[in-house]
């Protein structure tokens, strides 16, 4: 609460002494007729990429591919959750009082020593700075552990100062600009715990939403049929007994056609027995025979005669 109050109080004595064209808009137009990127133009080039890093459409998609990844493995839209709901009340409250005030950037300045307010302008306070300040910073306040903590907020410092210095150097926006930002930044992460209730209860009806239309889904999905074969196959797995009903089988048409035989029942098999080898021969004993050209036998009639 100190901190979040001071913070405020900052906001409130910049925003006030850009108001009634204090020093501090007579140190704005020192620096921009300072012109620091003619003072040192090989940094220009450089500065150009870096001042990317507080663009709100790049950073947001660098932030939210990392806290979505997050979200996965651990099973939460919180990372999600509460990237988006910052982002909202960053362009909320920073958009307001730029729409608000109208102030207008050094390049488009048109009276010296003025504040350049109501003037159909949006650059007061700036954006890039804030967007910095809270995009990076979401992820220090959503670390795990203080240590990770304490790197990540020093990280979100350097590239939330580089970014606003930065904007000063190319010359889009005044001094008091870049205060104001850091400050409307700031404010929002420290808004950030009054916030996570609604954070929780949305995160509760997404997921009993995704849960409905999971059901829902598998309702939808027809199962499968399996075939009489496949029925009796499953039976005899789960050791349950045939069916015996003897109602007659439906065609395809809705006719009813006569059921199949059944099958004959099996009877037991006879043992086998031993092959007996028959003793002695089958023919007749020789004596038996009647001899061949003896006097029993037949005259055969000559022919020719």
């Amino acid at each position: 609460m100190a901190l979040f109050g001071g913070t405020l109080a900052f906001y409130l004595a910049i925003v006030h002494a850009v108001l009634i064209s204090s020093w501090l808009v007579a140190l704005d137009w020192k620096v921009m007729l300072f012109r620091p990127y003619q003072q040192w133009p090989e940094l220009h080039a450089f500065l150009d990429y870096y001042v990317v890093l507080g663009q709100r459409g790049p950073t947001a998609v660098m932030i939210a591919s990392w806290l979505g990844w997050r979200s996965w493995r651990q099973h939460t839209l919180r990372p999600l959750l509460t990237l988006g709901a910052a982002l909202l009340l960053l362009n909320v409250t920073v958009g307001a009082v730029k729409i608000g005030l109208g102030r207008l950037g050094p390049h488009y300045a048109t009276r010296i020593g003025s504040a350049e307010l109501f003037a159909g302008g949006d650059i007061f306070p700036s954006g890039h700075t804030a967007n910095a300040v809270v995009t990076w910073g979401i992820l220090a306040y959503l670390a795990t552990t203080p240590r990770a903590r304490r790197y990540l907020s020093a990280l979100s410092a350097t590239v939330s100062l580089g970014v606003g210095l930065t904007t000063v150097y190319i010359g889009t926006h005044w001094l008091s600009d870049v205060l104001l930002g850091w400050a409307a930044g700031l404010l929002v992460l420290l808004a950030l715990p009054w916030i996570e209730p609604l954070i929780t209860r949305a995160e509760a009806l997404l997921l009993a939403v995704r849960e409905q239309w999971r059901r829902r889904r598998a309702a939808l999905v027809p199962v499968p049929v399996p075939a009489r074969g496949d029925v009796a196959v499953v039976r005899a797995l789960a050791g349950e007994a045939p069916e015996t009903s003897h109602a007659p089988l439906q065609s395809h048409s809705g006719a009813a056609r006569p059921r199949p035989h059944a099958e004959r029942p099996v009877h037991p098999v006879r043992a086998e027995r031993a092959p007996v080898t028959p003793t002695g021969t089958r023919r007749p004993p020789y004596n038996e025979r009647p001899p061949r050209g003896g006097a029993s036998a037949p005259a055969r009639p000559m022919t020719g005669g």
